[in-house]
C-alpha cells in the first residue's frame, strides 16, 4: 500500500492532465479514455455499460454490504480561461470553470483508496463517471444503461470556491433546485409602425407576459419557499418601421418544492394564454422540464457530518442554491446526498478565473473513501 504522500502526488499529475484538456457534454471522448487508462493502471474494474462517453468503475468488497455509489461529472463548459495557470486549458474556448476535473480526480483517488483496502470494504461501490452534467441530462444516459438497478444509495460532491480548503458543507433536505425551462411564442398581426390599429402587436402582449410572470413568486408561491422566474431571452422584430407579427419568449423556473413546481406550470401557462388574450393575440406555452431538486438524505447528511468532524474537517451549513444538478434524477429511486467541499475563496464557478487548490485532491479523496464505507 503506498503513502498518502505518493498518492497526492500522483493525483494532482492526473488533475493537472484533466484541467488541461476540457470536453463539453457528450464530446469527453478523450476524457473517458484517459479516466480508463489510469484506472486500467491502477487495477481498478470497469463495468461494460453502453456508453458512448463516461464510464463506471466498481470495487468489490470482502465482506457483505450494501451497494453503494459515488457519481462524478466529468464534461467543460464553453468558458475562455483567465487563470494564468502553468496547465491552462489547451484548448480554445473550453475550461473546467466548475470544478470537474477536481470532481473527477477524487472520483479516481476514492477508487484508488477503496481497491486497497478490499478486504475491508463492507458491500460493492460503483464510481460513476458522468457525462453531460452541464447539459442537465447527462445523469439519464447513466440511468438508461441500468447502471443503478442494484445501487441503494448514491453520494454527490461538488467544488466550493466560497470555503476554504478542509470546510465541508453539508445540509439536510434541498439544496439545490429543479432547473426548468418554458418557452412562449406569441402570435399578433403584423402591420406598419404608423399604423398599430391595423394589427395586433405582440410588444405589448410580450411585455405584459413578463411583468405578470413575476407575480407567481410573489403571489402564489409561499413567501418562505425559494423560487424564481427568469425570462433570458426576447425576440420580435427586424426593423424600425414594422410592427411584427410574432415575439418569442424564453426562460428558466426555479424552484425546491415539489407543489410549487406544479403550481408555477399551472399559473405561467394561465397567465400566458390569457394576456395574450386580453391583448387580442394569441400566444403557446411550452414547459420544458429539466432536473428536479437535489434532496439530502437525512441519515446520510448525519454520517457526512460524522465523518467530516472524525476527519478534523470544519462542517458548515452547505447554502442552498438555485443552480441546479442532475444529480437529483438517481434521487427519483434512492436516497442520496450531495455536498459542498471547499476548494479554496476564488472566483465562482462557471466564471474564466475559477481555479481549485490541489491541496483538497488528497483530503477529499480520503473522506469520499471513508464516508461511503462507513
Amino acid at each position: 500500500m503506498e503513502s498518502n504522500k505518493e498518492l497526492d502526488i500522483r493525483l494532482r499529475e492526473y488533475f493537472e492532465w484533466f484541467h488541461a484538456h476540457p470536453e463539453l457534454s457528450y464530446e469527453e471522448y478523450e476524457t473517458t479514455k484517459k479516466i480508463k487508462d489510469i484506472l486500467d493502471k491502477e487495477g481498478i474494474e470497469i463495468i461494460s455499460y453502453e456508453l458512448e462517453t463516461g464510464l463506471v468503475a466498481i470495487v468489490r468488497g470482502k465482506k457483505q454490504g450494501p451497494v453503494r455509489a459515488l457519481r462524478c461529472d466529468i464534461d467543460a463548459l464553453p468558458v475562455l480561461e483567465e487563470t494564468g495557470l502553468s496547465y491552462a486549458s489547451k484548448k480554445e474556448g473550453k475550461m473546467h470553470a466548475c470544478g470537474h476535473d477536481f470532481h473527477i480526480v477524487a472520483g479516481i483517488g476514492c477508487a484508488i483508496l477503496l481497491n486497497e483496502r478490499k478486504d475491508e470494504l463492507k458491500g460493492t461501490v460503483k464510481i460513476i463517471f458522468q457525462p453531460g452534467e452541464e447539459s442537465a441530462r447527462g445523469a439519464l444516459k447513466i440511468l438508461e444503461a441500468d447502471a443503478m438497478e442494484d445501487v441503494e444509495r448514491i453520494w454527490g460532491f461538488h467544488a466550493d470556491p466560497t470555503n476554504e480548503v478542509g470546510v465541508i458543507g453539508i445540509r439536510e433536505g434541498y439544496v439545490a433546485a429543479a432547473a426548468d425551462k418554458f418557452v412562449v411564442r406569441i402570435s399578433g398581426v403584423g402591420c406598419h409602425g404608423a399604423h398599430p390599429d391595423d394589427g395586433v402587436d405582440p410588444m405589448p402582449i410580450a411585455a405584459g407576459i413578463i411583468q405578470a410572470l413575476q407575480t407567481v413568486v410573489s403571489r402564489n408561491i409561499n413567501a418562505f419557499h425559494p423560487a424564481l422566474i427568469s425570462v433570458t431571452r426576447l425576440e420580435a422584430g427586424h426593423t424600425w418601421n414594422v410592427i411584427p407579427e410574432t415575439a418569442y419568449l424564453e426562460g428558466t423556473v426555479r424552484t425546491m418544492d415539489k407543489e410549487d413546481r406544479v403550481l408555477a406550470e399551472k399559473r405561467m401557462r394561465e397567465i400566458v394564454e390569457n394576456t395574450a388574450k386580453a391583448y387580442g393575440g394569441k400566444a403557446i406555452f411550452e414547459w420544458h422540464p429539466g432536473s428536479p431538486a437535489v434532496y439530502n438524505d437525512a441519515k446520510m447528511v448525519e454520517l457526512a457530518k460524522k465523518i467530516a468532524t472524525c476527519r478534523k474537517l470544519q462542517v458548515v451549513p452547505q447554502e442552498q442554491s438555485m443552480g441546479g444538478d442532475d444529480f437529483s434524477f438517481y434521487e427519483e429511486s434512492i436516497p442520496g446526498c450531495y455536498i459542498k467541499i471547499g476548494t479554496g475563496v476564488g472566483q465562482t464557478i462557471h466564471q474564466p478565473g475559477f481555479k481549485v487548490d490541489e491541496r483538497v485532491i488528497l483530503p477529499a479523496s480520503l473522506y469520499i473513501a471513508e464516508l461511503i464505507n462507513s
